[in-house]
């Protein structure tokens, strides 16, 4: 089992930036993938960003640009930071990781970009 534990999300202006974290009760490195998801009111939730164990990366064709993902094997955790929000990335977003097959999902933090 992983448990994970994400920070970050808040109220931002379009155009500004906002940094999430998604720590990890164990060592990431055994890890197939970390991710993001997002879910806005009324839409099915959408992939946004996914790192995987050697580095690579994929991402959500409207976010491509603004949106990085990293992650920090030392601190056993993941971050998306995201800049140029725009109105349309209002959603919660959701750290999930895959381990062994199975996948593992936070709690999920509220984005809020205002116009």
């Amino acid at each position: 089992q992983v448990q994970l534990v994400e920070s970050g999300g808040g109220l931002v202006q379009a155009g500004g930036s906002l940094r999430l974290s998604c720590a990890a009760s164990r060592s990431i490195l055994s890890l197939n993938y970390m991710g993001w998801y997002r879910q806005a009111p009324g839409k099915q939730r959408e992939l946004v960003a996914r790192i995987g164990s050697s580095g690579w990366t994929n991402y959500l064709d409207s976010v491509q640009g603004r949106f990085t993902i990293s992650r920090d094997n030392t601190k056993n955790t993941s971050y998306l930071q995201m800049n140029s929000l725009k109105p349309e990335d209002t959603a919660v977003y959701y750290c999930v990781v895959n381990r062994f097959g199975c996948d593992y999902w936070g709690q999920g933090t509220q984005v809020t970009v205002s116009s």
